[in-house]
């Protein structure tokens, strides 16, 4: 398992330490590959990529307009939980953010559509994507609230920005024995990580973990 060939040897190092925390935690071996060959460093802003020890810390980090990057704990749990069962052909993720958690999810699944609601964001992550060479995400403006019905049904739906409440439209989004991962709860409370997976008999909600996420705004910046 070895680092992103553009990282240097100081990225490199800060990246396999992050990996060998990120094992250490229980995350599994196929996200961790997958997570090794993105440069995190990549996706920040100048100031914060040229601290290496701090591009690959365990934590969040501000990514500009009141947002953050997840922190690789998070970003590895929440990847595992929708690689369960079986890794999903279609992903549809809400809120790309920076775009790392739409590039870890690239080299995992067949194609990721993603959607985020603030301009400069969208289109930086779009042209950061498009530049380290991560084709096979699709990226959109809008509302991640009302979701992309026109690539669904989605075999999976990661949600990377905590809802007040469960989000019914994205929820019927949902392809039959397929899953969803998103943060639920109001912000400054505690959240839960929670798991959907959609049964014959509808949907069975699992909590996985406390967290603390940017909450989901229905419109656009």
């Amino acid at each position: 398992m070895t680092p992103h060939p553009a990282a240097d040897a100081v990225a490199g190092r800060h990246c396999a330490e992050l990996i060998a925390e990120l094992r250490a935690e229980g995350a599994s071996e196929t996200v961790l590959a997958a997570m090794a060959r993105v440069p995190r460093h990549e996706f920040l802003s100048d100031a914060v990529s040229r601290r290496m020890d701090r591009a690959y810390a365990n934590t969040a980090l501000p990514i500009g307009y009141r947002q953050t990057i997840s922190q690789p704990t998070v970003v590895a749990r929440m990847t595992q939980e929708l690689l369960t069962p079986a890794a999903p052909g279609r992903v549809l993720e809400i809120g790309t953010g920076c775009g790392y958690q739409s590039a870890v999810l690239s080299l995992l699944v067949e194609r990721v559509y993603s959607i985020e609601r603030i301009p400069q964001l969208h289109r930086q992550a779009t042209e950061r994507l498009r530049r380290l060479g991560y084709r096979n995400v699709r990226t959109r403006l809008g509302d991640g609230r009302r979701g992309w019905p026109q690539h669904g049904p989605y075999d999976a739906i990661i949600v990377t920005a905590a809802a007040a409440e469960h989000p019914q439209e994205l929820a019927r989004q949902l392809a039959a024995g397929g899953r969803m991962v998103i943060p639920e709860g109001p912000e400054g409370e505690v959240q839960q990580l929670v798991r959907y997976a959609r049964t014959e008999a509808g949907l069975e909600r699992t909590e996985l973990m406390a967290v603390h996420f940017v909450p989901l705004v229905a419109e656009p910046a």
